[in-house]
């Protein structure tokens, strides 16, 4: 094997790295509902979740994937060096939040990742500006519109029950539960994933292995959903307890209002091409059914350093990132 195409492996290995890191991360995103109502044990739960990720290229197109790839950095900048310092960037702060139990987003670690990685080498001249803001607009309108979507559905779903027996309203409540956390995890599968599935065909493409057209190949598609659904199989115990639990109680009915307000966010973005946070997303949604409940059933303390890590993530793997960039130089050329 010669050395561009060992470079090239490697490069795909790394990225496949960062997509099950994604799903493991992110693991909590997609089931800390079902697990805190028990509607489900955990090792059922990480297993539903793992199959709606991998199935969910049936239901998405590829516009994430296309905003990754050429969104955020001019496809002209993009070298091996700068995929390697993104890759980098992103798992470094990934695993980082992750020992501390710390919800932060994998999708703007990756972001921030590509950013800090494409200025080191050619400048701010190299970010597409428009990628950029409708990237960083979602880290404001993701939580809000989950937020709001699940205070209407607890609104609604509270007047339709509002004469049923308790013991009814539980049962009907928990099997419902089933249905938003496989959209919820379709959502998940269909945004993240392609972020991966954005930075390999990138790659690809910048070295002139997709006939001259920048497109997502079905092999690359695959692969990214396997590896993100393996990651959520393994699950990421320590941030289930911080999303399913510290910033509020929930109850079968609270978990599907939050469940469905954060997918329909999710189906929406991803069908806009818009790089979401599913960690934002469900945050959002349950501090919604909290603060429906009442405002004090909310642990805002939580929420608040919930907040603080959106806000220093994709600085913080910016800086990362173009560390190795410059790292990545040393043995990638």
């Amino acid at each position: 094997m010669d050395h561009a195409l060992l470079i090239l492996v490697f490069l795909i290995g790394v990225a496949l790295l960062f997509d099950f890191l994604n799903g493991l991360h992110d693991a909590a995103n997609s089931i800390a509902t079902i697990v805190a109502t028990r509607v489900l044990p955990p090792i059922y739960a990480v297993g539903w979740a793992a199959f709606f990720n991998f199935i969910a290229f049936l239901f998405f197109g590829l516009h994430v994937a296309d905003t990754i790839g050429r969104g955020i950095i001019s496809p002209d900048v993009i070298s091996d060096q700068v995929i390697f310092g993104a890759l980098m960037g992103a798992i470094s702060w990934n695993v980082i939040t992750w020992m501390g139990g710390i919800p932060s987003s994998s999708s703007h670690a990756l972001v921030g990742g590509l950013l800090g990685a494409g200025i080191a080498k050619a400048g701010t001249g190299a970010v597409v500006i428009a990628g950029v803001l409708k990237t960083v607009g979602a880290i404001f309108m993701s939580p809000a519109i989950g937020f709001l979507l699940a205070l209407l559905l607890v609104l609604i779903v509270s007047w339709l029950f509002v004469r049923a027996n308790p013991a009814f309203a539980d049962r009907v409540f928990r099997g419902l539960q089933f249905v938003s956390a496989s959209a919820y995890s379709l959502g998940h599968g269909g945004n993240d994933a392609q972020k991966t599935m954005g930075i390999i065909a990138i790659l690809l493409y910048s070295r002139g292995m997709l006939g001259g057209e920048f497109h997502v190949p079905f092999w690359v598609v695959i692969t990214c959903q396997a590896a993100i659904a393996l990651g959520t199989l393994f699950g990421g115990w320590k941030i289930v307890h911080t999303m399913g639990s510290r910033i509020t109680r929930l109850s079968p009915q609270q978990g599907f209002c939050a469940e469905t307000g954060g997918a329909i966010t999710l189906f929406a973005a991803t069908s806009m091409g818009i790089p979401v946070s599913t960690t934002h997303t469900i945050t959002g949604a349950i501090v919604g059914v909290g603060a429906a409940k009442r405002v004090s059933a909310v642990r805002w303390s939580v929420a608040r350093s919930i907040v603080t890590a959106w806000f220093i993530t994709m600085p913080a793997a910016a800086a990362i990132g173009a560390v190795f960039y410059f790292v990545g130089g040393l043995f990638l050329t």
